[in-house]
């Protein structure tokens, strides 16, 4: 069992990646900020995935309280942008 445990592990641990690595590239390419804020949320949240399936390859929980953390500060970030944009909506006269 611990062979299809390692596969798995180290599957996922390449398609965390790649899928990192693509919303890494739209960040940088936008073409919008809110594109380029989705592409960070969603980075954060496979960097997560990767701190959780590391934590499982190591059999140590060391890293869960930092993907905890990390996972709080992107909700707080999300919802900081989400009020910008509404502000700016506001400020615009749209919406009404």
């Amino acid at each position: 069992m611990t062979g299809a445990l390692d596969l798995t592990i180290a599957a996922s641990l390449v398609a965390l990646t790649v899928s990192f690595l693509l919303s890494l590239l739209r960040m940088v390419k936008g073409p919008s900020l809110a594109d380029r804020v989705v592409a960070v949320d969603l980075m954060a949240a496979l960097a997560i995935g990767i701190m959780a399936v590391t934590a499982i390859a190591l059999e140590s929980s060391a890293l869960l309280q930092p993907a905890l953390v990390l996972a709080f500060v992107a909700f707080l970030a999300t919802v900081a942008f989400a009020r910008y944009i509404e502000k700016a909506g506001a400020d615009d006269g749209e919406g009404e």
